[in-house]
């Protein structure tokens, strides 16, 4: 399978029926080093991992989280897929909190019910994925999604989720301190997000 650097829809040629069997394909799918698949409005979506730059972002952003993180959840950047089994979603966040008991059984994807925060880098080709699906679905679940938007420079918390979204959000720009909500209940600063000009 050939990929470029963007989102690639993956056609199969036997369209599974169900959304299990779907998140099965998707699980098995041998994809690319560097790419994760998704399962992203009935379609399967392979997509690259972050960048050198935006996956320095992720984890810094995973060391100061860690000592906030509560007891019995793992903060990781590491690739895995989580179905989202209300919505018929199926994502790979590039960093996520979630409860370690979630990953104890035998499958290739874990219930999104054990997530506490997702984090994503949104760039331009995300964009759409990351504002649009990814936060209405879990804005449904999960109590804080981080948006780190490496173009504008700024970085967006969303939490208090509910079955029409997330009731709260705050906006800063890298380089000023975001509070991050409960269950971390902390301070964030950004200022390691920060390019410089000219990268």
């Amino acid at each position: 399978m050939l990929c470029n650097r963007r989102r690639t829809t993956v056609t199969l040629a036997s369209e599974p029926g169900t959304f299990e069997e779907m998140l099965q394909v998707a699980a098995e799918l041998d994809t690319p080093d560097g790419y994760k698949a998704e399962l992203i409005r009935g379609k399967i979506v392979v997509s690259p991992w972050p960048r050198a730059r935006e996956l320095l972002s992720m984890r810094s952003l995973r060391r100061l989280l860690e000592p906030h993180t509560p007891e019995g959840y793992a903060t990781e950047t590491a690739p895995f897929l989580f179905r989202l089994t209300a919505s018929e979603r199926a994502f790979g966040p590039e960093l996520f909190a979630a409860e370690e008991t979630a990953f104890a059984g035998p499958g290739r994807h874990a219930d999104g019910e054990a997530l506490a925060l997702v984090a994503e880098p949104a760039t331009a080709s995300e964009r759409d994925v990351d504002w649009r699906d990814k936060l209405a679905t879990y804005g449904r679940q999960v109590p804080v999604y981080l948006i780190l938007d490496m173009q504008g420079q700024e970085i967006t918390a969303f939490w208090d989720p509910s079955p029409r979204g997330y009731r709260s959000r705050t906006t800063v720009p890298f380089g000023h301190t975001l509070h991050v909500p409960a269950p971390f209940d902390f301070d964030l600063d950004t200022s390691g997000f920060r390019v410089p000009s000219g990268k």
